[in-house]
């Protein structure tokens, strides 16, 4: 078996190919979390058809981007602002809020925890308990959120547990954070995949909440990584003035400003998605816990999280064995709390996802 030096990434398919031979083309990424669809078709046939709009800069206030955005989640356009992938508005409101000590729900994403750091702020963890299938306990929560701490950050659904807060508990988590002075930074990547995201956005909270900045972005529900568009949901106007002011000009070029009004309008798209979602999801979950040799919890966003309890195998094992076959799974062990029984995979196409569970169940049973 290849030992490879270091976890690999969805998107690291170049080092995937250098380190086993397999070429990229031939890869199936059930790591990246990315829409098994592609990109809209309705995008895919309107782009090119713009392509001239390259030989102007684009409107600084992208207005016509932020009223399709709008429009698409149902929010004052005054109170969304847009970047260079929710990587730079994370980077920019922590640049900007400049917290000292950062409560971070984990086991979660790196990127916050890093960014933090650069900004010369500490990060401490919240456990969520593998016990509970990784859902939040608020009561629980609230002992520990103490005042000394100045911002919280939420990633909802969860990556890589695939848990969800709902929207009634996430009002009483921002009254405990306005009592204690504490920003809430919630990335929503992942929402749109949710069974019912009426009951897990927090985006109708920014109306009445000040202390609340929502993420969101293409990447992965849109299958377009690399356009790099991110936007951001916060209802304190002098905390987006603030992000307004130390955000580059035209951070996001014209092409991917066309695309996401075009996208957030592909209500056909959006549909298909999110049935196709759905569907797996469910028919996944429920072979899986058929299976004895693993527990999985139950899955909210596109992606699922397993635990191997057979003796013997570890995430690293079934990596080396899945990416042979052409599919790329997440070794979880890099995660804080997670170890080397931990797998994640996200939901692809009906037929691929059948071939995925073949081989692991044929190496787990």
């Amino acid at each position: 078996m290849i030992k490879p030096q270091e976890h690999f990434h969805g998107s690291d398919l170049e080092k995937i190919e250098a380190v086993y031979g397999i070429k990229k083309e031939d890869i199936t990424s059930f790591s990246a979390n990315v829409n098994p669809l592609g990109i809209s078709p309705k995008l895919r046939t309107a782009l090119a058809d713009r392509i001239d709009a390259i030989t102007g800069y684009p409107d600084r206030e992208y207005t016509e981007l932020r009223t399709a955005i709008a429009n698409y989640i149902h929010a004052d356009r005054n109170h969304i602002v847009v970047g260079n992938g929710s990587t730079e508005l994370i980077s920019l409101f922590i640049q900007i809020t400049c917290p000292k000590k950062a409560f971070i729900m984990g086991p979660t994403y790196s990127e916050y925890e890093r960014e933090i750091t650069l900004g010369g702020g500490s990060s401490h963890y919240y456990r969520l308990e593998e016990e509970a299938d990784f859902k939040l306990d608020v009561k629980a929560l609230e002992k520990e959120l103490s005042a000394d701490f100045d911002l919280l950050v939420i990633c909802n659904p969860n990556n890589p547990t695939s848990s969800a807060i709902p929207v009634s508990d996430m009002r009483k988590i921002l009254d405990i954070c306005k009592q204690k002075n504490i920003y809430c930074m919630v990335d929503e990547t992942y929402v749109e995949f949710t069974e019912d995201i009426n009951q897990v956005t927090s985006v109708p909270l920014a109306e009445y909440y000040n202390n609340i900045i929502i993420l969101r972005g293409i990447s992965k529900f849109f299958a377009a990584p690399g356009l790099r568009l991110g936007y951001a949901i916060c209802g304190n106007v002098d905390l987006l003035r603030e992000v307004n002011k130390k955000k580059n000009p035209w951070t996001i070029n014209t092409l991917a400003a066309i695309a996401g009004e075009i996208m957030f309008s592909d209500e056909e798209y959006i549909t298909k998605t999110r049935n196709l979602i759905h569907s797996e999801r469910n028919r996944i979950y429920n072979i899986l816990k058929e299976c004895k040799n693993v527990k999985v919890y139950p899955p909210t966003a596109n992606f699922v999280l397993v635990k191997l309890l057979k003796e013997g195998i570890t995430a690293a094992d079934l990596f080396d064995a899945a990416i042979r076959k052409g599919f790329m799974i997440r070794d979880c062990s890099t995660f804080p709390f997670l170890d080397q029984k931990f797998i994640r995979f996200c939901f692809m196409e009906p037929e691929k996802n059948t071939r995925l569970l073949e081989l692991l169940l044929e190496i787990l049973n």
